[in-house]
């Protein structure tokens, strides 16, 4: 069935005021455009800062997620010797350079990076039991390495 586009409402009616809950991304272009032409007083406010305050909670997320992944392989790769090749190394030497380009993108996450190991090792844990015959009782309770190593390009246990 082909939408009729005269069945929407007037979506460029310049003040007709997009609620945060009822259209999202008409909130979010209203609020760009508000912000760029300086009319602050229109601005949603609360949820402008929760907004922004999720972007950054993305950024933590994301950088938990790489060290996970990246715990997770270096985990298989000292656990499974006998499995190691080269998928894993590019597994590994990925992970490392995306951790580094978003702290490069992103400085004061750096103060987060031991949280983000210390966070994520659940992660790499499960990744771990996953994909190996391993259970969570054969794996070390914290993480085995140190941050220098996990980001040293030229580290993998033996």
């Amino acid at each position: 069935m082909m939408l009729n586009t005269s069945d929407l409402p007037n979506l460029t009616s310049h003040h007709s005021v997009n609620s945060y809950e009822q259209d999202f991304y008409g909130w979010t272009q209203e609020q760009a455009k508000l912000l760029r032409l300086g009319q602050l007083q229109g601005l949603d406010l609360e949820n402008l800062a929760e907004e922004i305050e999720s972007l950054g909670k993305q950024q933590q997320q994301e950088l938990r997620n790489r060290f996970g992944v990246l715990i997770g392989h270096l985990l298989k790769w000292e656990y499974q010797p006998q499995l190691r090749g080269k998928s894993w190394r590019i597994t590994i030497d990925l992970q490392r350079e995306e951790i580094q380009e978003l702290l490069v993108d992103n400085p004061s996450l750096k103060p987060y990076v031991e949280e983000a190991i210390a966070r994520s090792y659940k992660q790499a844990i499960a990744l771990v039991v996953k994909e190996t015959p391993f259970d969570k009782k054969d794996l070390p309770s914290i993480c085995p390495y140190n941050t220098v190593q996990i980001l040293n390009q030229d580290f993998y246990p033996n």
